[in-house]
């Protein structure tokens, strides 16, 4: 019998879109990183919404999840433009305000606009967790903080590139991002722990159908991602430039297991 909500790509992808998006704001709401960190992320996780919907829609549709996997790309698409806008008519006025230093203008983009996207991706996201059956509160919890886990650890590998295009960007926005995923990690792991959860896959209790392989491959990846997150904090410590590349080429094993993480649980728990 399943032991949770129905795993399927609509919700994976709605998870990654909007956790992604959240931490999209969680960076540019510093106002250090170029406008082009942003265009990045929300074209990227706009695209993955509409794959969301795409998928929900023609496989396993839940009506509000789908919904909201639209609005998410949408909503994304919608502050990209603005986001865009914004930047060219800085431009444009760049001359006078250099002229004029005292002057003001209404040109700059709010960086708030970023959290419209994600807000859409909550309500879709409680929807699968509470239309999915079983515990629902805890399924719903799992995905809310496994779609904050997947946003975190693949918006600290991007913004890690991002820094071959802006050296100069100091280096706590990335560390930030990376407090984030060591933070939500043992939330992560406790939540898949709860039974019913990867407690009963170790025990055997609950068969993964590879005599119990699956459970220690999840323990592996759990362990994995945060040692990963260990060391690439390590990283980051050093003062060569060359430490963000290595944290970035760290934190791309960290996608992996955070994402072996995630859903090999889910996957097993569903069995």
């Amino acid at each position: 019998m399943a032991a949770g909500p129905e795993l399927d790509a609509a919700t994976v992808l709605l998870q990654w879109a909007t956790g992604g998006l959240l931490f999209c704001w969680i960076t540019t709401r510093r106002r250090e990183v170029g406008a082009g960190y942003g265009w990045l992320l929300r074209a990227s996780y706009s695209v993955v919404a509409v794959c969301a919907a795409i998928a929900g829609y023609g496989w396993a549709s839940q009506p509000l999840r789908d919904a909201a996997s639209i609005g998410v790309s949408v909503t994304a698409a919608l502050v990209l433009l603005l986001s865009f806008v914004r930047r060219r008519e800085q431009s444009r006025t760049s001359t006078d305000q250099n002229q004029n230093p005292d002057h003001k203008h209404g040109f700059e983009f709010d960086p708030r606009w970023d959290l419209a996207a994600p807000t859409i991706g909550l309500i879709g996201l409680i929807a699968a967790g509470l239309g999915g059956g079983g515990n629902e509160l805890l399924q719903t919890a799992r995905i809310l903080v496994g779609a904050a886990f997947l946003g975190s650890v693949s918006d600290a590998m991007l913004l890690g590139h991002w820094y071959l295009v802006q050296p100069g960007l100091r280096r706590e926005p990335l560390l930030e991002q990376v407090s984030w995923l060591g933070k939500i990690w043992p939330l992560e792991v406790g939540l898949l722990l709860v039974p019913t959860g990867m407690w009963s896959v170790l025990s055997g209790a609950i068969d993964d159908g590879y005599g119990g392989m699956l459970g220690w491959f999840w323990v592996a990846c759990a362990l994995t991602t945060i040692a990963l997150v260990a060391v690439t904090r390590a990283a980051l410590r050093e003062r060569q430039y060359a430490a963000v590349m290595a944290a970035t080429g760290l934190l791309y094993l960290a996608i992996l297991t955070a994402f072996g993480t995630d859903v090999v649980a889910r996957l097993v728990l569903e069995t």
